[in-house]
């Protein structure tokens, strides 16, 4: 299956304003683009890229007094199967965990784990650990949130979502990730690219999707609290502890977003 994925950003800044951006497909994604990709500024605006800690390709630039627009669209092969969860994925205790998962069973900035802790223990503690604890994670955080666009909040921890059950994806995401590290599950949040591609198509604008991978039986799976059912055709961006560490922009001054556009869907026999 081939992709069709893209974007149009745009920001008002009153003053030049350094910004950091994660508008790249992962490292690991690159083979599969169908030509390298090409971030397109207007008006030009040199940038430079490294890879993160975490191993996300970010963008350096300072955006100019005035709009910036930022542009991508790539085309991106993908196996075209629907995801397969981890079915009696077994928990690995915490001694035998990789040392590169154990940041991934901290609390972090949105994912308030002291504040959560006796909550998820109550819910779910008298479960089988592994994917039985995981599954269960989904379908209450699923069942307890209200998802609507108009209860964005970009402060918003995950015991404020589990408080107020309501947000948006990354929401979502941030109640699920603090519920299963709070369990000794190690749980990554994920952002990028999910399209209507074998589900009725979304009424409502397309956004970047945020999700989770979590670590059961020495692997890491994709998850998706939101949706709560496999997917095809997730392309990630970025991963870290939260949104934090996978925000699509992050801005050193005022920056205000005066267009967000994003597309993702899959090219038809012949399509261009």
């Amino acid at each position: 299956m081939l992709i069709r994925a893209g974007f149009e950003i745009a920001f008002e800044c009153a003053a030049p304003t350094p910004m950091l951006l994660q508008v790249h497909v992962r490292p690991e994604r690159e083979p599969d683009l169908e030509q390298p990709e090409h971030l397109q500024t207007t008006p030009y605006t040199p940038y430079t890229t490294y890879i993160d800690d975490f191993g996300n390709r970010c963008t350096r630039l300072v955006a100019p007094q005035g709009i910036l627009k930022l542009s991508n669209l790539l085309r991106i092969r993908d196996s075209g199967v629907q995801e397969t969860l981890p079915w009696g994925g077994k928990q690995s205790l915490v001694n035998e965990l990789p040392d590169a998962t154990l940041i991934y069973l901290l609390g972090s900035r949105y994912c308030d784990t002291d504040r959560m802790a006796a909550e998820a223990w109550a819910l779910f503690g008298n479960l089988e650990p592994g994917w039985t604890r995981v599954k269960a994670i989904l379908d209450y955080t699923h069942e307890r949130i209200t998802f609507g666009y108009q209860y964005a909040k970009g402060d918003r921890t995950a015991s404020e979502c589990h408080a107020g059950c309501k947000g948006v994806c990354r929401d979502f995401a941030h109640l699920a990730i603090t519920l299963c590290r709070c369990l000794n599950i190690p749980a990554c949040y994920c952002t990028g690219y999910l399209g209507d591609i074998g589900v009725p198509s979304d009424p409502t604008p397309m956004d970047f999707s945020a999700w989770f991978d979590v670590f059961l039986d020495g692997a890491w799976h994709a998850v998706d609290a939101r949706h709560n059912q496999p997917r095809i055709g997730r392309i990630v961006m970025a991963r870290g502890r939260d949104a934090t560490d996978a925000a699509i922009s992050t801005a050193f001054g005022a920056a205000k977003l005066v267009r967000f556009e994003v597309v993702t869907d899959e090219v038809k026999p012949g399509g261009r």
